[in-house]
């Protein structure tokens, strides 16, 4: 039977703990200062060691301070509240969790089911550090350039704790990814991983889809609905665009991560849940707070552990290993054979790469589907030939495959300096004004759909569906304004 160590001056808590542990099939010491807490130890190495802070003969941290003591215990702090300096150091120190007292018997459970030695996680990560060179990925991810790197060496640290991670870069640089390699190197890896984009829901039915609902809530609600945080419970809920999310429906997520509980849309009964958040943005977390997107109350709360994404044109180097592995797997699940010419990689290095790694991605499967041998040149890449064919077919469509949709990134480009201008008639409408000015926009970057989204400020999924709008009511639409050069 594994066994645990209680250390904690209250006798009274102590005991009741020490009843719940035994209760999920542990056997179990109590300590009630650091003396006896070492000499415990001495007799028996626990396999969780629960560690209150404050104890008669010092600071429970102190245990910590000797590695070679406790390097074989999964060590969880007992506090009596929750906030985001004790989160801070529990990390710092190296334990893998902490509880707020009064224990919560969930929580508590969640813990002890996911005991995992310390030296087996580590040795699981330098494995795969180790073999980075050789392999080109750590979990998920790819790459071997330098800030990747420090992204791979951020994932170490936290993976194996319960602190929140906070998430930020352009879109499309794979913030999800991380999230999946954090939750798969953590110990919460046989329980759900959960990925919920908080802008893709609508804000009428976001409440439901993350906490529930009862039967009969409201209209529609014809039987009990299980939320994500019910879904994910023992696992790792991804919130994706954390800054869509309404403001109303921010204050109640900040109380579930302060309590632990929360309740179904028409319910008054609440549920504990064990669940670790892992949020992401594509916007700048301060920026979002001072424009109303996002609680700065939230943001301290989410933010225990950032991890900042660098943009796909900050690591270059990597461009041909990830172009490699993406036209591989597309290769294998095709059943072909291609491969890129020196040309087409020299043409993928040049481009800039506004859309990061899931443009990168969506261009290699054009260029799969369009080459007409096992080599792939640079006609269908970026600065290739594709430009001229995007404008043959008038840009809208045409043989070039859509990218999926990607909202403003944290650093868009802007207008050139020296780009044409447009001059539009007092009385014309928004809506013209609106088409006049994205038509142009599109020409002037020689229909390159994702730039002139971005120097618009609006996601690709938006310029998509203007452009079909166009398409619909004529190939040439007539425009009011004319074009000038400043």
């Amino acid at each position: 039977m594994p066994h645990a160590l209680v250390v904690d001056d209250d006798h009274d808590s102590a005991a009741s703990l020490r009843d719940l542990i035994a209760g999920e099939q542990f056997t179990v010491a109590v300590a009630h200062n650091l003396r006896d807490a070492r000499r415990q130890i001495a007799l028996q190495q626990p396999d969780i060691l629960l560690l209150d802070l404050r104890l008669p003969d010092g600071n429970g941290m102190d245990l910590l301070a000797d590695p070679k003591l406790v390097a074989n215990s999964e060590v969880v702090l007992c506090t009596g509240h929750a906030n985001l300096e004790t989160s801070i150091q529990a990390l710092r120190l190296g334990a893998a969790d902490y509880l707020v007292k009064p224990v919560n018997l969930t929580q508590l459970q969640g813990v002890l089911s996911r005991i995992m030695k310390p030296a087996a996680l580590q040795a699981e990560v330098q494995g795969l550090a180790a073999n980075l060179d050789e392999t080109g990925h750590f979990g998920h991810l790819w790459g071997r350039s330098p800030p990747m790197k420090r992204i791979y060496e951020q994932i170490s640290r936290v993976a194996g704790t319960s602190v929140s991670v906070f998430i930020t870069g352009e879109s499309g640089t794979g913030k999800e990814v991380v999230a999946q390699t954090v939750h798969d190197l953590s110990r919460r890896r046989k329980r759900p991983f959960l990925a919920v984009n908080c802008g893709a829901i609508s804000p009428n039915l976001i409440e439901s889809e993350i906490f529930g609902h009862e039967k009969g809530s409201f209209t529609g609600a014809e039987r009990q609905h299980q939320g994500f945080f019910e879904r994910a419970s023992g696992g790792t809920l991804f919130l994706d665009e954390i800054t869509e999310m309404p403001l109303e429906l921010q204050v109640k997520l900040l109380r579930v991560l302060e309590t632990g509980r929360f309740m179904r849309v028409g319910s008054t009964t609440a549920i504990e849940t064990d669940v670790r958040i892992v949020a992401a943005t594509n916007r700048l977390p301060y920026q979002a707070v001072s424009s109303g997107k996002l609680r700065e109350d939230l943001l301290y709360r989410l933010n225990i552990f950032p991890i900042a994404l660098p943009p796909l044109r900050d690591r270059a180097a990597d461009i041909p290993l990830l172009a490699s592995h993406f036209l591989a797997a597309i290769c294998e699940q095709e059943g072909a054979v291609r491969h890129f010419t020196p040309e087409a990689m020299a043409s993928l290095l040049a481009y800039p790469w506004p859309g990061n790694v899931r443009e990168l991605r969506n261009v290699v499967q054009r260029a799969f589907v369009m080459a007409q041998g096992e080599a792939i040149d640079e006609t269908w890449l970026p600065g290739g030939h594709e430009a001229a064919a995007a404008s043959a077919w008038g840009g809208l469509g045409g043989p070039e495959l859509p990218a999926a949709p990607a909202p403003a990134r944290l650093a868009d480009p802007v207008p050139d300096s020296d780009a044409p201008s447009i001059t539009l008639p007092i009385g014309t409408s928004v809506a013209q004004a609106e088409r006049a000015l994205m038509l142009a926009t599109l020409r002037h970057y020689n229909h390159h759909k994702e730039r002139t989204a971005a120097v618009l400020g609006i996601s690709l999924k938006t310029l998509y569906n203007r452009l079909k709008e166009y398409a619909a009511e004529g190939a040439a639409p007539p425009e009011h304004g004319t074009a000038a050069q400043d």
